[in-house]
């Protein structure tokens, strides 16, 4: 399914972060968690200011927000990996499915959106919602490039510590996994595809993920062969 942004209000990923809770297989972020991480994000600017947002997973083609600009951007000293276990939403306990998540060194391309001071806290809502389900994310501010521009933009990366961190995986369990795993948002395997697809759309060639996507395919191949 495509999500928007009525369905996160609805409840959508509260109902997966108590699916996630009650199956065991994570800690569930409460309300007031929630509340709390995006005010101690907020404090580090000004009331009246808008906000950026860098997106380099789903963010960048199903935002699900309202924002006033979209930008391509680039991020130093962080990477784009498939290192966030997914055991529902897009995969289940026995077959978890893998999302992307920002990881130390590198570098990632992305989208950078800026949401007007007089959205933020309607579209903060909606992000903190849909990103922090549980442990697995830690939002944090970063400096991304806009060709001549910089500025800081909020983000989600790793939590290494969280019980979902998948650590880096051999090419081959990646894959297989993207393949085979699904669940209610949909397979992991739409999920590489449509960022693979809106990257090239920008221009970008991601050779890893190109490399991931071929053993999908492979897999796919040899799975329907049988």
């Amino acid at each position: 399914m495509i999500y928007t942004r009525e369905t996160i209000r609805d409840g959508l990923f509260a109902e997966l972060a108590e699916e996630g809770h009650r199956l065991g297989v994570f800690r569930r972020c409460t309300e007031h968690e929630r509340a709390e991480s995006r005010q101690r994000m907020l404090r580090r600017i000004a009331p009246d200011q808008d906000i950026w947002v860098f997106g380099y997973g789903s963010l960048m083609w199903n935002p699900a927000i309202r924002f006033r600009e979209r930008a391509h951007a680039r991020l130093y000293g962080w990477h784009r990996s498939f290192c966030l276990w997914a055991p529902v939403g897009r995969g289940t306990p026995e077959n978890p499915g893998l999302v992307l998540a920002l990881d130390r060194g590198g570098s990632c391309h992305g989208i950078t959106y800026r949401i007007a001071a007089t959205d933020r806290d309607t579209e903060l809502d909606l992000l903190w919602q849909r990103e922090m389900v549980s442990d697995g994310y830690r939002p944090r501010w970063v400096r991304v490039h806009c060709g001549s521009r910089s500025m800081a933009a909020l983000t989600w990366v790793i939590n290494r510590a969280g019980q979902r961190f998948a650590g880096k995986l051999p090419l081959a369990v990646i894959a297989r996994h993207l393949a085979t795993a699904g669940g209610r948002l949909g397979t992991s395997r739409d999920y590489l595809e449509n960022t693979i697809t809106h990257l090239d759309e920008l221009g970008i060639r991601e050779r890893r993920l190109h490399r991931i996507r071929d053993a999908v395919r492979a897999i796919e191949l040899a799975d329907g062969g049988r």
